[in-house]
């Protein structure tokens, strides 16, 4: 973003209190600019996040909802008149091989994962010449040990941002989505192989190093950007360019 007037005036984050959600407020926060700090259960973390966003000049608004709710969507949908910038990051889901996952669990990814990225973009006052952004990982392509129902979903996701785009294009509303590689978040104390799929990752990884939270917070300012007015319907890989072996 070039100068103050480029960029957004009111952004909307799920799941913005820890991670990658937390890394995009951050990025964001700025004079003029308003995030809503989506959480679900964690309010001191939220608060945090908030209190960091107005550390860098940025107005937060906190709200608790769980995404899987259809009333908790629209009331995140109407937390502000017009959105310019709708980020779905917020991500749950069992990390069970497919023969051990059950009906809920498959449901209970699907509806955090996927769902909402369809249901806010349709919810929210997007306004013209927003930007609406998804988060994904590389499990949508390729394998990762427990990965069948969240890769499913963020395979999903990758696929309705095309749909989107083409849709919303005669607002002028983008879409596109950040795909990325092996993130050291908090989330990889549930993978039962997580120790080994970050040495995996620092040993192979072309560039060298893990991925953190703010690369691909950087990726998402990137599609923000001015420069980035003539992009839509893409899928951006962010991997250190592990994904290329």
């Amino acid at each position: 973003m070039s100068s103050p007037t480029d960029r957004p005036r009111t952004v909307l984050i799920t799941g913005a209190s820890r991670g990658i959600g937390r890394a995009i407020a951050l990025r964001l926060a700025a004079p003029g600019t308003t995030i809503l700090v989506n959480y679900l259960q964690n309010a001191d973390a939220a608060e945090q996040t908030a209190a960091e966003v107005r550390a860098r000049g940025g107005e937060a608004v906190l709200m608790q909802g769980n995404v899987r709710s259809e009333d908790d969507c629209k009331a995140l949908a109407k937390a502000f008149p017009q959105v310019d910038v709708l980020v779905h990051n917020a991500a749950v889901g069992a990390l069970k091989p497919h023969d051990k996952l059950r009906l809920s669990h498959w449901d209970l990814t699907l509806e955090s994962s996927l769902r909402p990225f369809w249901l806010l973009t349709k919810l929210c006052p997007l306004a013209p010449g927003a930007s609406v952004i998804g988060i994904s990982s590389m499990g949508s392509q390729r394998y990762i040990p427990g990965y069948a129902a969240m890769g499913a979903a963020k395979a999903g996701l990758e696929a309705l941002t095309r749909q989107l785009a083409v849709e919303l294009a005669p607002r002028k509303i983008r879409v596109n989505t950040v795909c990325g590689g092996l993130i050291e978040t908090d989330t990889l104390q549930y993978f039962a192989e997580g120790a080994k799929m970050l040495q995996f990752a620092r040993e192979l990884t072309p560039l060298g190093r893990v991925g953190l939270p703010e690369d691909i917070a950087g990726a998402v300012a990137l599609l923000l950007s001015p420069d980035a007015r003539w992009i839509t319907g893409q899928v951006l890989t962010v991997d250190g360019g592990l994904s290329l072996l």
